[in-house]
C-alpha cells in the first residue's frame, strides 16, 4: 500500500481547468532536456535527482502532484518524499507522454 494517490492525465487538466490545483502544485522531475521540450506551463521543474537538496522548496503542507515522463520515475520520488513525511502527494499515472497525448501530440 503507498502512502500517495494515484491520478490520470484526464483528472490532472480537469483539476487544473477548473481550479482545484494550480499548475505550482505540479513538481515535474524530468530532465532538464525533457522539460524543455514539453511541460505543464506554471508548473515546477525539480528533476528527481536534486530532490533530496531541495526539500525546502516543497511545502509539505500543500498536495503536490509528481509528474516525470511516463509515471515510473514519480512514483519513486513520491515514495521517497512519503519517507521524508510529506502525505500530500499524488503521481500522476502515465506522466507526461498522457498529457501529451490529450493535447493531440505523441511525447515519445
Amino acid at each position: 500500500m503507498s502512502n500517495w494517490d494515484t491520478m490520470d492525465a484526464a483528472a490532472l487538466k480537469e483539476q487544473l481547468s477548473s481550479g482545484k490545483l494550480t499548475a505550482e502544485q505540479i513538481i515535474d522531475v524530468r530532465e532538464p532536456a525533457e522539460w524543455e521540450y514539453y511541460h505543464i506551463d506554471g508548473s515546477r521543474h525539480v528533476p528527481m535527482n536534486t530532490i533530496p537538496g531541495r526539500l525546502d522548496e516543497l511545502d509539505a503542507e500543500q498536495p503536490l502532484y509528481i509528474v516525470c515522463a511516463h509515471g515510473v520515475r514519480s512514483e519513486k520520488v513520491c515514495r521517497y518524499l512519503a519517507e521524508q513525511g510529506y502525505d500530500k502527494l499524488t503521481n500522476i499515472a502515465g506522466g507526461m507522454a498522457a498529457v501529451s497525448a490529450l493535447e493531440g501530440f505523441q511525447y515519445d
